[in-house]
């Protein structure tokens, strides 16, 4: 890591300053931020997915902003760090819902909501600060997102008179059009099945062959690729093909009065073997990353504080630098504009602000709780010191990760976890579970410590990679780490209403608000489902142990076979993390996504008879696609709950009644076929 902090080929030169964190910019990331906040929202309750915004919100700000006279490539990088941020926030939801499936929270109070979440992620932005020199600009990680987002903002730059922009704005609107007609025609006329079930039986041993019709969910599969889709496979092959027919078939759940029921009592035992899968993929992700992670923070502080760092301590907008020899000499000299952070007395402010600020949350979220076996006030200091702490630690562990894998792959359920069962033995180990009503109060205190790190986390896991994109482009640092504070507060006033609006309208998986709502329709909330029974596991020291060690037994050997495969082949891979998702989902959810994958697989593979430059447009042509069809049918998703909270009524735009419930499958499975068959035709035709 001894490379030259210069930046190569900086697009924008130091020397040359352009409007970047303008009025029209930070409300056109603002817009932004709701649209894709409230789509990941919904796609994370759903699947327990979320997508990267940052290349969408790069292409719709280039395409709205070159409408504008003045409009510059450093004014986009400045929108899509805003809305990537807000994105990533939403990530909370991981852990969030879980509050209301223990029935701590009735819905999700908006202030309580808000707080927690900004300042989560505004933490996050500020302890990822002062790593950004030695993990950015010295570094030689990759950082693939943030790479990609810079290379579609140059290109988006150089091409600013011809269509570039605006036809990547096309293929998302198509997307996100067609995806919300058809998810308006399913889940708001029924007039179109949303999945196709095929049911049959070798004895007692109940089998099913499902596929759902969710555009959003092909969108997700075509993003993860053929390597997470056939590990998904897989993970819904060992639920629905060996784990529910052989419970079903040893009468190890009780026979209900038809298979379809008596499968799904059976489901609701296997989805334990995936939490297991899932948690013992998630910690091995963070073992195989613990020796790099720790190289790369060693030499982080290294940079940061060793003997002849080189930089000062109070870089910032107009600032000057000291540099020296440990003999006194300051240099006058004003750094250059794209080495100017915030300055760090601005960082310390409001860092202690937001401390203050998240303690005072806690405290609030404690009224009227019964106190267990300590004090609030000990509960409250002890549960901010180790979400700060341990925030701090996993903001630099996340910024590393996230710069070696990605964003997108960077293990965020896996750090809540960790995050789960250290806070948890905390709160134990202080007797916070003892006295009345001690272990509930400690399970919600330890969900809402957890939801803060996750907060931290994923912000950090996407904060180096906006500034990696934002140093390759020439922006100022520190506007960008306003433009991100701003992201996180916008997008953390977004979570909650749309979290409520969700849970009135579908309910999660164990927790309906209105007595006769279909659970068939309910969100999964996969990774809450898992931490809340992680949580209450440990404190009340009752765990499904015998599913959930069948699953860590499983994901051991599915992480044998991820190992000789690695050392045996140069691509096949086998994500331990994906097989879990895979068998704990609902399986109508995991089939689209594998049917994504798929898709991204065969295109791919017919393309490359063709030149890189065409395999390089239709793959981003299929990006944004993707973006699209998920945008599209998670902003119908969510204005239909609206629609249904406003009424009360769980299909007041229905046209049809249940005697359509047969032709509506068959129906939805001509569509869904078409759009497939259109969204590939459209890929193979990119010239």
């Amino acid at each position: 890591m001894n490379r030259t902090s210069a930046s190569p080929l900086l697009a924008i030169p130091p020397d040359q300053s352009l409007p970047e964190l303008t009025v029209r910019g930070v409300l056109l990331g603002a817009l932004i931020t709701v649209v894709f906040t409230a789509a990941n929202v919904f796609l994370g309750l759903k699947v327990g997915l979320t997508f990267s915004s940052s290349i969408p919100a790069a292409v719709i700000s280039m395409a709205v902003l070159r409408l504008l006279p003045g409009a510059n490539m450093l004014e986009n990088n400045m929108v899509q760090t805003q809305a990537s941020a807000a994105g990533t926030l939403s990530s909370v939801i991981f852990v969030l819902p879980a509050l209301v499936m223990m029935g701590w929270w009735q819905g999700f109070p908006f202030w309580l909501t808000l707080a927690l979440c900004a300042a989560g992620g505004m933490l996050g932005v500020l302890f990822t600060i002062p790593l950004r020199r030695v993990m950015v600009v010295q570094s030689d990680l990759p950082y693939p997102e943030g790479v990609a987002a810079a290379e579609i903002l140059r290109t988006g730059a150089a091409a600013a008179g011809d269509r570039a922009g605006g036809g990547g704005l096309a293929d998302l609107a198509a997307g996100g059009v067609v995806a919300g007609l058809v998810s308006f025609a399913t889940s708001g006329l029924k007039v179109l099945g949303d999945g196709l079930s095929v049911w049959f039986s070798a004895g007692a041993a109940v089998f099913r062959l499902p596929m759902g019709f969710s555009l959003a969910l092909v969108g997700a599969g075509y993003l993860v690729g053929i390597g997470a889709g056939v590990a998904m496979l897989l993970g819904l092959v060992i639920a629905w093909g060996v784990a529910v027919p052989l419970l079903t078939g040893l009468h190890e759940v009780a026979a209900a009065a038809t298979p379809q029921a008596t499968a799904a009592a059976a489901a609701a035992q296997v989805r334990f073997i995936g939490a297991g899968i899932i948690a013992v993929g998630a910690v091995w992700t963070l073992v195989m990353l613990f020796k790099p992670i720790t190289q790369g923070l060693k030499a982080s502080f290294a940079g940061m504080f060793g003997a002849g760092a080189g930089v000062a301590t109070d870089v910032g907008a107009g600032a000057g630098v000291a540099t020296g020899t440990g003999t006194g000499n300051i240099a006058a000299a004003a750094p250059p504009r794209t080495e100017q952070d915030l300055r760090p007395r601005w960082i310390s402010a409001l860092a202690l602000l937001l401390v203050a600020a998240l303690a005072a949350t806690c405290a609030m979220f404690l009224v009227g709780a019964p106190q267990g076996g300590r004090g609030v006030a000990v509960l409250v200091v002890c549960a901010v010191a180790f979400a700060v702490v341990f925030g701090f630690l996993v903001a630099a562990a996340c910024g590393y990760m996230a710069g070696l894998v990605g964003s997108s792959t960077s293990p965020i359920s896996g750090v809540g976890i960790v995050a789960m069962v250290l806070v948890s033995g905390m709160l134990l180990a202080i007797g916070a579970e003892t006295g009345e009503g001690g272990a509930r109060l400690a399970v919600a205190l330890a969900l809402f410590t957890t939801a803060a790190i996750v907060a931290v986390a994923a912000i950090s896991n996407d904060n180096l990679q906006d500034l990696k994109t934002g140093w390759l482009v020439g922006a100022t640092p520190w506007r960008q780490q306003v433009a991100l504070l701003i992201g996180c507060l916008v997008g953390a006033a977004v979570v909650a209403p749309v979290l409520n609006l969700l849970y009135q309208a579908y309910g999660f998986t164990g927790a309906l608000p209105r007595p006769g709502m279909d659970p068939d329709q309910a969100l999964a909330a996969p990774q809450a489902t898992l931490m809340l029974a992680i949580a209450q596991g440990i404190i009340t020291h009752h765990l499904n142990w015998t599913m959930i060690l069948t699953g860590i037994a499983i994901g051991a050997a599915l992480i044998i076979v991820d190992e000789v495969l690695k050392r045996t082949t140069s691509s096949a891979r086998l994500p331990v993390l994906a097989v879990g998702i895979g068998a704990y989902l609902p399986p109508t959810a995991t089939a689209p996504l594998v049917v994504g994958a798929l898709l991204a697989w065969a295109v791919g593979r017919y393309l490359r008879r063709s030149g890189a430059e065409r395999i390089e447009r239709a793959e981003r042509r299929g990006t944004l696609l993707a973006c699209g069809l998920i945008v599209g049918e998670s902003l119908v998703g969510v204005a239909l709950a609206a629609v249904i909270g406003f009424s009360g009524h769980p299909a007041p735009l229905a046209l049809v009644g249940a005697s359509f419930e047969d032709m509506a499958q068959w129906l939805g499975l001509a569509v869904f076929a078409a759009v497939l068959f259109a969204y590939a035709r459209r890929l193979l035709t990119t010239r």
